[in-house]
């Protein structure tokens, strides 16, 4: 690997306790020993990408993701471990075979079956979407080295640990009774919206869950969750417990993100019946797309891109502060401001 302070290139033996052989200093993580096979310039340069060169930032589930994207892909079947069982079956046999030694064909039959059942396993995507390193184990793992070696998140980065806006104090949070709500379960993404300014620019209060909220007809509340079965029937039940307001479902749409090259599905915990049975009877959804989430897939908020997750927000609520403005409603509907069409 490369050493992120001298940029030496180390072997493994000139690394000893992530201390660099050349320069002496000490580094943060190696590819060794760390699931993602992580190193300290591949961090930096993701959180650059990331951030776009530090116009927005990025929080922690952010970076897990970005990292993650190509084992998500992968299965949990190694390559190394097919070709090995497939050379020793091989060899094994021969050997049975021509020394007339019943054990080491009997072996040797049992490695190449084994090697057959790992080819089955790799061909049907056994552990694809399998994180191999979870979410909150990235936090405490190579996020904690990294703090511990340079006593911060890497630059550009928002700690959504101790970011303000992720307070679990909905309630004493709440703006005017007719002012815009933004929930979003995912701390990681709504301590990212407040950082990125999101909240002061257009007075919107950020609440993790609304159920505490007092009733008020007049507040519109944005919804935005994951595109799981569980995310997806969040603007749901939050409109069966809040009759009273306005409720707008603002994303991640399943239908906008299933399919797309970039966008990579986690797997999950299976949702419970009751999630499936409300799900289904909406009649919102495909039965291919119910079977797919009731396997456990899903895409989370934090795989969208910073920068785009960003701008997509803001102009919902751009479109809510439109809506919800009596003046502007007034010139919406004579026109002002509006390009004449035919027949008008």
């Amino acid at each position: 690997m490369i050493c992120p302070h001298c940029e030496q290139s180390l072997l493994r033996k000139e690394r000893p306790g992530n201390v660099c052989g050349k320069c002496g200093r000490r580094y943060a993580l190696d590819p060794k020993t760390n699931p993602l096979k992580l190193n300290d310039l591949r961090v930096r340069r993701i959180v650059l990408k990331l951030g776009q060169e530090g116009q927005v930032p990025c929080t922690p589930g952010q970076l897990w993701y970005a990292l993650s994207r190509k084992t998500l892909r992968s299965t949990r079947v190694e390559t190394g471990c097919i070709v090995a069982l497939a050379v020793v079956g091989f060899f094994l046999g021969i050997i049975g075979l021509s020394s007339d030694t019943g054990g080491f064909a009997v072996v040797g039959g049992l490695s190449l079956l084994a090697a057959l059942g790992l080819v089955v396993a790799a061909v049907a995507g056994v552990g694809r979407g399998r994180p191999r390193l979870a979410r909150e184990a990235f936090r405490t793992g190579p996020m904690a080295e990294w703090q511990s070696v340079y006593g911060a998140l890497p630059d550009g980065m928002v700690d959504d640990r101790t970011h303000p806006a992720t307070t679990p104090q909905v309630g004493a949070a709440v703006g005017p009774s007719d002012g815009i709500v933004l929930v979003c379960p995912d701390r990681s993404v709504a301590a990212f919206l407040d950082a990125a300014g999101l909240t002061a620019r257009y007075g919107v209060t950020l609440v993790a869950e609304p159920y505490s909220l007092p009733a008020a007809p007049d507040r519109t509340l944005l919804v935005l969750h994951d595109a799981d079965a569980q995310g997806l029937l969040l603007t749901h039940q939050i409109r069966s417990a809040l009759p009273a307001g306005r409720v707008v479902d603002i994303g991640l749409p399943l239908g906008a993100v299933q399919g797309l090259t970039r966008a990579v599905p986690v797997r999950g915990e299976a949702p419970e019946a009751w999630v499936m049975e409300q799900l289904a009877a909406k009649r919102e959804f495909s039965p291919a797309q119910l079977k797919w989430l009731r396997k456990g897939w899903g895409f989370p908020l934090v795989g969208v891109p910073p920068a785009k997750l960003l701008a997509v927000v803001s102009r919902a609520v751009e479109r809510a502060h439109a809506t919800d403005d009596p003046v502007r409603r007034r010139a919406a509907a004579v026109g002002f401001l509006t390009w004449p069409e035919a027949g008008r």
